[in-house]
């Protein structure tokens, strides 16, 4: 007589090994109905199982390309050169090791961000041009989107599908969106009683402090750097410790836009835990999360 142990030790074994398609639904004969009473008790619960068949986890067809902190144009490791792991979700097992930014890296990252904003020519370019830079950036995007939408599963565990047709295509219509938006932003004159000419001017604030979440990444980022990039500000962004990597191989594209048509992007992004320091806040003119 088999043992409870062995029943458990059974049943385990059933739920891991058989699928409803392997099940014989036909009526046993006698000799088989025989056979059964004197197979031991993981067998029977193994062959009448209805537990789906392990399978094993889709390779992504995508290579990590990008781990480190992304700061006034070029990838560069942390200060203290610690880095963290990003996981897949499902399976738990390591994807890559990426920067782990702290004050030191949050201090080189706005440092720059605001002399792109005071010195560099993005605030000081028309409002024509940063819009022909966010509309090609969103063409980029489109062209990698398959890549990204593998990527995004991969770190972030959400079903292709849904990264590929609908996430990352929003994510191209969301910088068209804010692209569209840069030069139809303007001030207003404002009727006054008296001699007085008063008028509303809208102007970029200088450098945008972003914290993302984990759950939409890249929508998230769009959010966030589009309307910032489209008014002329520069931008320091925080992507979640669990999911940096889409948002840093999407930054990649943009910088690559952006330098082809002038130089070096004024806006920096890490893939990795930042502490604001008191070095920083000065710098920083308004934070979003």
């Amino acid at each position: 007589m088999s043992s409870a142990n062995d029943l458990v030790h059974g049943f385990i074994n059933g739920l891991a090994l058989i699928s409803p398609a392997c099940i014989n639904t036909s009526p046993a004969t006698g000799s088989e109905r025989r056979d059964q009473s004197r197979a031991p008790a993981s067998e029977v619960l193994r062959r009448f199982s209805t537990a789906v068949a392990v399978e094993e986890p889709i390779a992504p067809p995508v290579q990590v390309q990008y781990t480190q902190l992304l700061i006034n144009g070029q990838f560069v490791d942390a200060a203290s050169g610690k880095t963290f792991p990003t996981l897949d979700p499902r399976t738990g097992e390591v994807i890559a090791h990426v920067a782990e930014g702290d004050a030191e890296d949050v201090n080189r990252a706005v440092a720059a961000a605001r002399e792109a904003f005071d010195e560099g020519p993005w605030p000081k370019m028309t409002a024509y041009e940063r819009s022909r830079i966010l509309l090609r950036f969103a063409d980029l995007i489109e062209k990698h989107n398959d890549e990204i939408a593998a990527l995004e599963t991969w770190d972030n565990g959400k079903p292709y599908e849904q990264a590929a047709n609908l996430e990352v295509p929003m994510l191209t219509r969301l910088m068209r969106y804010y692209g569209g938006w840069a030069d139809k932003i303007h001030g207003l004159v404002v009727p006054a009683d008296g001699p007085h000419h008063v008028q509303v001017l809208h102007e970029p604030i200088g450098v945008a402090g972003q914290i993302i979440p984990w759950n939409f990444p890249l929508l998230m980022f769009g959010w966030k750097i589009g309307p910032a990039l489209a008014c002329g500000n520069t931008v320091v962004l925080k992507t979640a410790e669990q999911t940096p990597l889409s948002a840093l191989y999407v930054s990649k594209l943009l910088h690559e836009v952006y330098s082809q048509k002038v130089g070096e992007m004024e806006a920096s992004f890490g893939g990795s835990v930042w502490l604001i320091s008191d070095a920083s806040c000065p710098y920083i003119c308004k934070v979003f999360k």
